[in-house]
């Protein structure tokens, strides 16, 4: 088990109708479909799992946006917790198991 627990959002309408503002081509994010997975530190307790979010949205919030438009000027002036909460739902899960023998490796690094 890793020292480690899962955020995955998905967006919600006001993100859809940010997304759709862009362009008229009618391409939507696939709200059901594969969903960027967010390693984020361990929780306990729910007052735990609030804090962690908290302290992630923020990047989280500007990945997501990025994902889908790379001109920051497009983005929403109001990026704070609230309206986070209101873009995207929310799944946290406190626990994971690697189940490969092989080394866990950041890409980015």
């Amino acid at each position: 088990m890793l020292n480690r627990a899962v955020l995955i959002v998905r967006p919600r309408q006001p993100y859809l109708d940010w997304a759709a503002s862009l362009d008229d081509s009618g391409l939507l994010p696939d709200v059901t479909g594969e969903q960027t997975v967010y390693l984020v530190p361990e929780f306990e307790t729910d007052d735990e799992a609030q804090q962690v979010l908290e302290m992630v949205f923020a990047g989280v919030f500007a990945n997501e946006l990025w994902g889908w438009h790379t001109d920051e000027a497009a983005w929403p002036q109001q990026r704070d917790f609230e309206t986070f909460l209101l873009w995207f739902s929310i799944e946290l899960h406190s626990v994971i198991e690697d189940l490969c023998g092989d080394e866990l490796v950041d890409d980015d690094r």
